[in-house]
């Protein structure tokens, strides 16, 4: 017997009944009555995609068995639905399906698509085993949400690909496609954190609260976290945590959007931007570690909201593309004029002047290092005004805490910038 046609054999047996497993120990977990019966456990799995290795391997004597052999799976695996259905009014068929595809699997595997098979069986038994959380997931989803989901759908795959890619104004400074596309990349960004904040709830720890919030904006965090202190000013390091981690975040939110637009931007931020964040993480740890772990609730506005609006994606595109036009008519005189936009946009955010400068750099309108500066110009601007806003809001005590953080983190980044220039030269 041959050493492949046995292993493919055991590859086929076991896949099926690891998912039989999975189906077996859900049911156990689930059903009240331990003696209930249910359909198909670990053996029958493995017995369905077994039959589908088999029927496989004697398709090349009788090309019909595969289609006998399918059917006659099909119609067990009905009969059992409407058995269950009528015995215990139970409508799922979750388990029924997963069946099907593991016949399937067994077959595939037959005709030497191991990997895929594999992958599929894996995925499968994620998505089986996921089910809680996404029962969870489904009730912190609001009509809203879903909505919301639909319409970055459409951004992405209705209304970008019919955008013109190219110029369409007399001075050469509006691009519909890559505005559009700008404005996609941030609401997917701030959904995710959105998302996970919905699933969490704002109400846990402010570690969590920090890492999340942060992917909507560092901001807004930064402002919730220090009118919460002045109510709760035991828990200093507490709050400071969550204000760097946030803050953390947007190092990372930057170095990742100009790696989505521009690889060569991202590989010169890399050091610096990864040294400013690990060294942000270390901090937190730092700080975080001894003191007592408390939740919060965020109230900011601009965190509850729903990042995938379309007044939102609108008012981001515009945004863009004032700035893209700003810097492309600056830059005549000089990268003095790219500096002081950066500056400035810095000011309210770094996401824009991130994906503008990188954009601009591909399209040959600004050199490399003039791009990289003004990332760089924008982001320790845009720390600087939020540790104005915590000394504002929060007073002396948190301010001198994410000083530290600041000087901690921006140094780095100094120094990171030092060691490209090295690295780079």
């Amino acid at each position: 017997m041959e050493y492949e046609l046995i292993k493919s054999l055991l590859i086929a047996v076991v896949l099926g009944f690891i998912i039989g497993l999975q189906r077996t120990m859900a049911h156990l977990y689930s059903i009240k009555d331990k003696q209930q019966t249910f359909f198909a456990g670990s053996r029958t799995f493995a017995f369905i995609s077994l039959l589908g290795f088999l029927s496989g391997q004697l398709s090349s004597s009788a090309p019909i068995i595969v289609t006998i052999v399918a059917i006659s799976v099909m119609s067990l695996i009905g009969i059992s639905y409407i058995a269950k259905s009528l015995l215990f009014q139970k409508m799922g068929m979750t388990t029924q399906i997963a069946a099907i595809i593991t016949y399937l699997l067994g077959l595939m595997i037959y005709l030497h698509l191991e990997e895929y098979a594999i992958f599929t069986g894996v995925m499968i038994i994620v998505l089986l085993e996921s089910k809680p959380r996404l029962q969870q997931i489904e009730q912190h989803i609001s009509p809203d949400d879903l909505s919301a989901s639909i319409l970055l759908l459409a951004m992405t795959f209705l209304i970008l690909p019919i955008l013109p890619n190219e110029m369409i104004d007399p001075f050469k400074l509006f691009n519909p496609y890559k505005t559009w596309l700008m404005a996609v990349i941030i609401a997917a960004v701030s959904f995710v954190g959105y998302v996970a904040i919905k699933i969490l709830g704002n109400k846990r720890g402010i570690l969590l609260t920090g890492i999340f919030g942060g992917l909507i904006s560092s901001t807004a965090v930064s402002i919730s976290l220090s009118k919460i202190y002045l109510t709760q000013r035991t828990f200093l390091k507490n709050f400071a945590a969550g204000i760097a981690i946030a803050c953390t975040f947007m190092y990372l939110r930057v170095l990742f959007e100009a790696f989505v637009i521009n690889q060569k931007v991202a590989l010169l931020l890399a050091i610096p931007y990864l040294a400013a964040s690990l060294s942000g993480l270390i901090f937190v740890y730092w700080i975080y570690q001894s003191d007592q772990p408390i939740t919060v609730e965020l109230e900011n506005k601009e965190i509850k909201k729903n990042p995938l609006q379309l007044s939102e994606a609108i008012k981001f595109g515009l945004l863009f593309g004032v700035i893209y036009g700003m810097i492309t008519m600056v830059h005549k005189y000089g990268n003095i004029g790219v500096y002081v936009v950066s500056f400035l946009s810095g000011l309210a955010d770094v996401d824009a002047i991130t994906l503008s400068l990188s954009q601009l750099e591909i399209d040959q309108k600004l050199s490399l290092r003039a791009s990289i500066n003004g990332i760089v110009i924008a982001s320790v601007t845009n720390s600087l005004i939020k540790l104005g806003i915590v000394y504002w809001i929060g007073g002396k005590m948190i301010g001198a805490k994410v000083s530290i953080f600041f000087l901690i983190t921006l140094g780095m980044m100094g120094t990171g910038l030092w060691l490209n220039t090295l690295v780079f030269a």
